[in-house]
């Protein structure tokens, strides 16, 4: 599990690897994962408990790529 420690600089800190992210680069992994997410819910049963598990980190990553300022209106294909 890969824990992320926001910090005042724009700077993020991961704890496992030590390294240091943008806040950007931070952001493009979130569309990443939000785009990956997508599709493999598109790829489940709507009543299965692996689809109702990745929609919360759909709902997750949704909340804070839009907290962030990104436009979802092109990248969200499943818009629940």
């Amino acid at each position: 599990m890969l824990i992320v420690i926001y910090l005042s600089c724009k700077r993020i800190i991961t704890k496992k690897a030590g390294e240091y992210m943008t806040e950007g680069e931070m952001l493009k992994l979130s569309v990443e994962e939000f785009s990956r997410i997508q599709r493999y819910m598109m790829l489940a049963e709507k009543d299965s408990e692996v689809y109702k598990a990745m929609r919360e980190r759909y709902i997750d990553l949704k909340v804070i790529l839009m907290a962030s300022g990104v436009n979802l209106t092109e990248i969200d294909r499943i818009k629940e």
